[in-house]
């Protein structure tokens, strides 16, 4: 074969030693060809079998209501007490003030403990802001969470220090 390029159409090129490229073209089958009758279709052809829509229309039938009746009387057993709180009874004040004084534990001895006492802080300033929360807990849980947060800074800066001294 020679490197002599072909033309874009597959036809014959300018170069002698290159022989033509035969087109193909496929047929229709002759009338001798037959379908056999239990042969698969090709897939999205259409099927000559159904002479219904897949779906009809539906009927409507009356709906039957079950349940208590509305007459009665007697609804005293499922409602809730009339001194029942409704309102959320979850408490984050004391979590707050566990994290700090967890945190605050810690920073004394190393200052890895700073990111217990940014939750601390976080919980109590988000336990002053709701109304059903004790601001006396929620205040120390604040002050003792700070204090933790500058004493595990403390530590933290002293040990950037002391590596700066090593090398």
């Amino acid at each position: 074969m020679t490197d002599s390029p072909r033309t874009p159409g597959g036809g014959p090129s300018d170069s002698p030693h290159e022989r033509p490229v035969p087109r193909t073209t496929v047929e229709r089958p002759s009338g001798e060809v037959e379908r056999p009758a239990g042969s698969a279709r090709l897939p999205g052809a259409r099927r000559d079998g159904y002479a219904k829509l897949p779906t009809g229309p539906v009927t409507v039938e009356p709906v039957v209501a079950t349940g208590p009746i509305a007459d009665d009387t007697r609804h005293d057993d499922w409602q809730p007490a009339a001194d029942a709180s409704v309102g959320d009874d979850t408490r984050l004040a004391p979590w707050a003030l566990v994290a700090a004084i967890v945190a605050l534990g810690a920073s004394f001895f190393v200052g890895w403990g700073i990111p217990i006492a940014v939750v601390a802080v976080i919980a109590a300033i988000m336990s002053l802001r709701r109304p059903v929360e004790s601001r006396a807990i929620a205040r120390w849980a604040l002050v003792l969470g700070l204090a933790a947060t500058v004493y595990s800074l403390g530590w933290l800066v002293w040990a950037g220090m002391q590596f700066e001294r090593l090398g």
